[in-house]
């Protein structure tokens, strides 16, 4: 396992991170913290979770594993979210003052701690200034409640806008965003990344083998069936599944990682969240197992170091298909010729 601080904190997180949101739902309590043990045996501090993840199971499991292991807890970094609703009310939503100060002091109840170590607006909310937010988040940063606070799945020009508020105001600055990022999702390289590069943000992608897919789990043209998410429930997002299917790209990436997976004695699983380890302003890439055995295979990608030039035919075969100006050929040579003197 590798060690890289979160973002521009001092602090250091595994390159992997254990992402709960099956705890309290596909996992049980005693499976949960299976998982938990086994994560830690390994090396991995650094657990993700969110308020609205089993509607507050999941960070209560957490909870219970962190008071029945007190030296453990000592060194693991607890990230949450609040955001979503957890009741029925019309202000229990959103990042207003109101809402989040009702969700953090739930979100610290059930993890049964006096402070997360990184507290994640898990998405843009339209409705509320970004002053009442950031405002709100400077005050529990003061407070002892929070360490440090992230995004999960905001824009470029949004988490841009966020960092330059906060630095005008004088308050603690974002570490951290959560996109959805792999090798069959690759969009956020346009504006996210190059955004979070500027602002020494630390990317924490969620869905790192796309929903499945780059674990070789899924055949072409061959419905899902048995243990996967959409084999128990075939209803379950298969409009998106069949277009991918039909997506050429997919199956050509698929044949790639299988090819470096086959070569280098190794997972599917394992080449690409490798790959995704070592992409530009990533910190940990969350891992979403829901079983041990998933897990195990999962963490083997910390021992897996891709040579440059399997990182070269990973990323040319995943590359992001844009035609058009401002990301395609046009805007790539109008660039270049701003970046040397030109217009």
């Amino acid at each position: 396992m590798r060690y890289l601080t979160l973002g521009t904190s001092g602090t250091v997180v595994s390159n992997l991170a254990l992402g709960t949101m099956t705890f309290g739902a596909e996992a049980d309590e005693a499976t949960s913290h299976g998982i938990l043990d086994a994560y830690i045996a390994a090396g991995g501090n650094f657990i993700d979770t969110a308020d609205v993840y089993s509607q507050g199971a999941s960070e209560t499991i957490i909870g219970h594993w962190l008071s029945t292991h007190p030296t453990e807890a000592q060194d693991v970094v607890i990230a949450t979210k609040g955001r979503f609703p957890m009741g029925e009310g019309v202000n229990d939503l959103g990042l207003s003052r109101r809402h989040l100060g009702r969700a953090l002091d739930r979100s610290l109840q059930r993890l049964g701690v006096e402070q997360i170590d990184l507290y994640q607006m898990h998405a843009w909310d339209a409705h509320t200034p970004l002053e009442e937010t950031l405002g709100f988040l400077a005050e529990a940063v003061a407070a002892g409640k929070i360490a440090y606070y992230g995004f999960s799945n905001y824009l470029g020009w949004q988490l841009t806008k966020a960092v330059h508020v906060a630095r005008a105001h004088g308050w603690p600055a974002p570490v951290t965003l959560q996109p959805q990022y792999n090798l069959l999702v690759r969009d956020i390289e346009h504006e996210v990344v190059p955004a979070s590069l500027d602002a020494g943000i630390g990317l924490l992608p969620w869905s790192p083998l796309a929903g499945g897919w780059l674990s070789g789990k899924y055949q072409r043209d061959v419905d899902p069936t048995g243990a996967t998410r959409l084999g128990e429930n075939p209803q379950r997002g298969m409009e998106a599944w069949e277009a991918r299917n039909a997506d050429p790209r997919t199956w050509q990436v698929i044949d790639t990682v299988r090819h470096i997976a086959d070569a280098r004695g190794a997972s599917m699983s394992q080449v690409a969240l490798a790959w995704l380890a070592a992409q530009p302003a990533v910190t940990s890439v969350i891992l979403g197992a829901r079983t041990l055995e998933q897990l195990s295979d999962n963490l083997g990608a910390a021992d897996l170091e891709l040579t440059s030039d399997e990182l070269g035919e990973l990323s040319a075969v995943s590359a992001p298909r844009v035609d058009d100006y401002p990301y395609g050929p046009a805007g790539v040579a109008q660039r270049h010729r701003s970046l040397t003197g030109g217009r």
